[in-house]
């Protein structure tokens, strides 16, 4: 799997955000992590890459909120070494180029896949 760096990711946030055109992907304002809506087909996005370092290390559960938002903030930052990011995939749709931040919530007794589009304004290169 492809290790999608911050420059990178910086690019496939910039190409997300120039994409005007309507597409089922945008249906759903996915601004904050959410469950995966049911009118997305997983089948029209494409995996492109990961922001997980290293798959044999468990990376840290610790949140970015330095202005006091919380996970479900639309307005979170994107911080790729926090969580959830540090475990999410990228994905692009592929029928207009929007790109999202996937990652599988498991919980004691389930588990969910979470997503939220990949916004330019709230990326951030926060050290650990």
């Amino acid at each position: 799997m492809n290790k999608i760096d911050f420059p990178e990711l910086s690019q496939l946030a910039a190409a997300s955000a120039a994409v005007t055109a309507t597409c089922k992907c945008s249906a759903v304002p996915l601004l904050a992590w959410q469950k995966l809506p049911l009118s997305l087909d997983l089948d029209g996005l494409e995996e492109i890459g990961t922001l997980v370092d290293d798959p044999y290390d468990e990376p840290t559960f610790s949140e970015y909120h330095p202005q006091g938002t919380r996970y479900e903030s639309e307005d979170a930052p994107i911080a790729p070494r926090y969580f959830p990011c540090n475990r999410s995939q990228v994905l692009r749709c592929q029928a207009c180029g929007r790109h999202f931040l996937q990652y599988n919530e498991a919980g004691g007794y389930f588990t969910e896949l979470r997503i939220r589009a990949l916004r330019p304004e709230l990326l951030i290169d926060a050290p650990l």
